[in-house]
């Protein structure tokens, strides 16, 4: 098993998902924060299948994590091969190629306030008996307020920046493009990332690649032409 990685930034805890497999019967974990300072960026991931799910929702913009987020209640699938999942069609058949049979999903939430999301996964089907299904509330529960104190003592410099640009949980690139997309396009944020996912999506890559091609200005969104890539550029 691949080891948490880096957390995003000094006193960001990345062991928050090795508590979640220590005590589930879970095969792998992510866990994401979406308040304040650190802007929707992974904390960590157990190994890398972990990390792709995160990665894929995030690309296409559907899934079980936003659905968890919205309604901010857990979004259990015990049995993801046997339901179509017609409200996420393009997510469930890329899951369909993972080595994935159940996944849970729990918000991170306090009050009024929407901290992040926490992804298990398990490479068998069934459900999490009500025994763990408690626990992994009560580990939600306390990975909320311990991400809760560790944002609201980070400086304004710190959170997502901080991680190295190379580092497979940074999102920096993509925080970046979507602005300048915002500024190319004239719309507005929530529009700009959109146009970076549909992008990435026909191109078959990852936002975070299409976001490097943008922030290299190897891509633009302008609108007189479209997206227009320079030589070599896919």
């Amino acid at each position: 098993m691949v080891e948490d990685a880096p957390p995003l930034a000094e006193g960001l805890d990345s062991n928050l998902c090795a508590r979640f497999l220590q005590a589930l019967p879970v095969s792998g974990a992510s866990l994401s924060v979406f308040a304040g300072l650190a802007p929707e960026t992974m904390v960590c991931a157990s190994n890398a299948l972990s990390a792709r799910i995160d990665e894929l929702q995030f690309d296409l913009g559907e899934g079980p994590r936003w659905e968890a987020l919205q309604t901010r209640a857990p979004v259990l699938l015990p049995h993801l091969r046997s339901n179509d999942y017609a409200q996420w069609p393009v997510l469930a058949k890329a899951l369909r190629d993972l080595e994935v049979e159940s996944l849970f999903v729990y918000p991170l939430i306090l009050g009024a306030m929407d901290i992040g999301v926490v992804e298990l996964y398990s490479s068998t089907p069934g459900p999490l008996s009500p025994a763990n299904h408690s626990t992994a509330l009560r580990l939600a529960d306390t990975a909320t307020w311990q991400l809760l104190r560790q944002l609201l003592t980070l400086a304004p410099g710190d959170g997502a920046d901080t991680l190295a640009d190379s580092s497979p949980l940074s999102r920096r690139e993509v925080h970046q493009a979507t602005g300048m997309v915002l500024a190319q396009a004239g719309t507005t944020a929530t529009d700009a990332l959109l146009l970076l996912r549909a992008h990435a999506f026909a191109q078959g890559r990852t936002v975070r690649d299409v976001a490097r091609d943008v922030v290299a200005k190897n891509l633009s969104f302008t609108p007189d032409d479209g997206p227009s890539a320079s030589p070599g550029v896919q």
